[in-house]
């Protein structure tokens, strides 16, 4: 018998190891074919992504020369995880949020969700939920010693705290059995309404429940400046100086610097971008680790965390792709050693979830951790160059950004300066235009859209609190298009359409014609086209048999535009279409089109022009 040699490296030992420059040197070969003449460092950033808050994702990764020591999972400063089991032994907390004014309905929700998955609740209460009296009701049957309870109750927290304590008591429920998260967030809510709350009145809450050793009083609530726009370094930023404050109060009001970091739970949004959510919670854990060392308490700074499905990526229009989105953002939040995960239902959008969406998202968890195993590796992503790099990267830009804050005399006076909002609209309007252009594109919206869907219809949910910082969607731009054509449509009986002359060959104007096609649908314009292609003959009659409301869009190739494109513009003209465009780069035809469609051009703006010519109403 041959015994090989224990070394797992035998078979590459002779390849010796491939330079960097060497890496750069191929890249140059592939980016001269597409006609790109670049080298060196250049051709490496030519394949690179920019992010938000000046962030580069790159397209090779390699170990760093001076990587920053992320310890041990359970172990400051908590990068790979606040517990040093990480989610081994049950995975995380499947937290299920319910929304309703109705003690009774919230009830059946809450045993349905217990019965099939949810590990704890987290109820709606107050102006945009339950009164606090009804929590009683609310919580008939549940058994309180088992299921974690997290409040969500705006600026009634100390009603709401009270009641739930109440219950506890009523129920026989010692203080150390029970777990809950009361959610007393000052700021939070002011952010959300413009109102502000008393500290003070937080702090006394934190220090009523210093007995109830898994009753964490305060939440720091990062959503909504997320919700707002806000990047992930400006959320991570703008929670730790939100955590600053909380324990500025709480420790004023008593509490030693370890009971007031464990009277505290952040919220976090999980989103698609499934690498940037795995290095926003590994960089949030870091940076608390920090403060909480800077507070002379360096061992209590694992930060408790909950990771909630992004309201902001979430459409209204093909509702069904949330599914999909929220499912890679669970697993991110996962990956990302998130302790308690909400995947909000795929008609969260669209008023009360019902049944069946619930039914989808508690099972969304439960799938990966039941039948993918999520859960049974610590810190999964930890050691990938990529990962750690951007971990740190963003780390540092919430860091510069939290400075920032403190610099203007904390949250609570950024935030009524207006310096929180003018940060947030700024990098929101940013993200407007990749959003406008396509640049970002939303799968089922601005890509892909499906005019002829049924919409899916809910029932009203409690209105959300207003009056402070705005609430964003990805879809919204579209959303006012796609509205404004079915108010066309049901007032006359079809929706604006554009005529496609593709020109030539299907090789010629395949890709262009699917491009404009899809571009016209996201505003809700429906494309016709002649099954085959037209020609400066047959142009004119195509155009009349097709109904188009005076627009029309030329698709082929550049070399057929040169050959037909001011024979058949001028057939199209002649037969009624008023505006002539052209898929394709701008200068391409110029004097026989109108305008141009390309990738990168404001198909925002130039839908609303459409909508505008051809006389749907705004």
């Amino acid at each position: 018998m041959t015994v090989l040699p224990d070394d797992g490296l035998s078979l590459a030992a002779e390849f010796p190891d491939a330079t960097h420059e060497q890496w750069q040197r191929l890249v140059e070969g592939v980016l001269r074919k597409s006609g790109k003449e670049v080298s060196g460092e250049a051709a490496e950033e030519a394949l690179s992504t920019k992010l938000e808050d000046g962030l580069t994702t790159r397209p090779l990764y390699t170990a760093p020369e001076a990587a920053p020591d992320t310890g041990f999972p359970g172990f400051a400063p908590f990068v790979r995880g606040g517990r040093a089991e990480g989610g081994a032994a049950s995975g995380w907390d499947v937290r299920q949020r319910i929304a309703g004014t109705d003690p009774v309905r919230v009830n059946d929700a809450a045993l349905a969700d217990l019965e099939n998955g949810t590990t704890s609740l987290w109820l709606a209460v107050g102006d945009a939920g339950l009164p606090a009296e009804g929590l009683g009701r609310a919580l008939e049957g549940v058994y309180l010693d088992l299921a974690p309870v997290s409040l969500d109750p705006g600026a009634q927290f100390a009603e709401a705290a009270r009641a739930l304590l109440a219950l506890y008591a009523e129920r026989g429920v010692a203080p150390e059995a029970a777990h809950a998260s009361l959610g007393a967030d000052p700021l939070g809510h002011e952010a959300r309404t413009g109102v502000a709350l008393d500290l003070a009145q937080a702090a006394a809450l934190a220090a009523d429940t210093a007995a109830w050793p898994h009753v964490r009083a305060l939440t720091v609530d990062a959503l909504p400046y997320h919700e707002a726009g806000g990047s992930a370094a400006e959320e991570l930023g703008l929670s730790l100086s939100t955590g600053v404050a909380y324990l500025r109060a709480l420790t004023e009001a008593g509490l030693s610097t370890e009971a007031a970091l464990g009277e505290l739970e952040f919220r976090y949004a999980a989103t698609a971008d499934q690498f940037l959510t795995i290095a926003k919670l590994r960089a949030a854990r870091r940076l608390w680790a920090r403060i909480a060392e800077a507070c002379g308490a360096p061992g209590a700074g694992a930060q408790r965390q909950h990771a909630v499905t992004s309201p902001v990526m979430m459409t209204r229009r093909d509702p069904w792709v949330n599914m999909l989105r929220t499912t890679v953002a669970c697993m991110a939040a996962g990956v990302g050693g998130a302790d308690a995960v909400t995947v909000l239902p795929f008609d969260q959008e669209l008023g009360l979830p019902d049944a069946f969406a619930r039914r989808i998202s508690r099972n969304t968890s439960t799938i990966l951790l039941e039948e993918s195993h999520l859960a049974r590796v610590i810190d999964p992503a930890g050691g990938s160059y990529y990962v750690e790099q951007l971990t740190d990267e963003l780390a540092h830009a919430a860091w510069e950004f939290f400075q920032v804050v403190e610099k203007a005399g904390g949250q609570a006076a950024a935030l009524r300066s207006g310096l929180v909002a003018e940060r947030l609209a700024a990098t929101w309007a940013a993200r407007s235009k990749k959003l406008a252009t396509r640049r970002e594109p939303v799968t089922g919206v601005s890509e892909f859209p499906h005019l002829s869907e049924k919409p899916v219809v809910r029932e009203p949910a409690p209105a959300p609190l207003t009056g402070g910082l705005p609430r964003v969607r990805r879809d919204e731009a579209y959303e006012a298009l796609r509205a404004r054509s079915d108010v066309h449509l049901a007032a006359t009986g079809k929706r604006p359409t554009v005529f496609l002359a593709a020109l030539g060959p299907a090789a010629a104007h395949t890709a262009r014609a699917t491009f404009a096609s899809n571009l016209f649908q996201a505003g809700g314009i429906t494309p016709v086209h002649d099954p085959v292609s037209v020609t400066p003959q047959t142009a004119a009659a195509a155009y009349a048999a097709s109904g188009a409301d005076g627009m029309a869009v030329l698709c082929s190739s550049d070399a057929l535009y040169e050959e037909q494109a001011e024979a058949v513009a001028a057939a199209l003209r002649s037969a009624g279409a008023t505006t002539v465009f052209l898929a394709g780069r701008p200068g391409t035809a110029a004097a026989a089109v109108d305008e141009y469609v390309f990738a990168g051009c404001d198909a925002v703006a130039v839908l609303s022009s459409v909508l505008d010519r051809t006389g749907v109403a705004s």
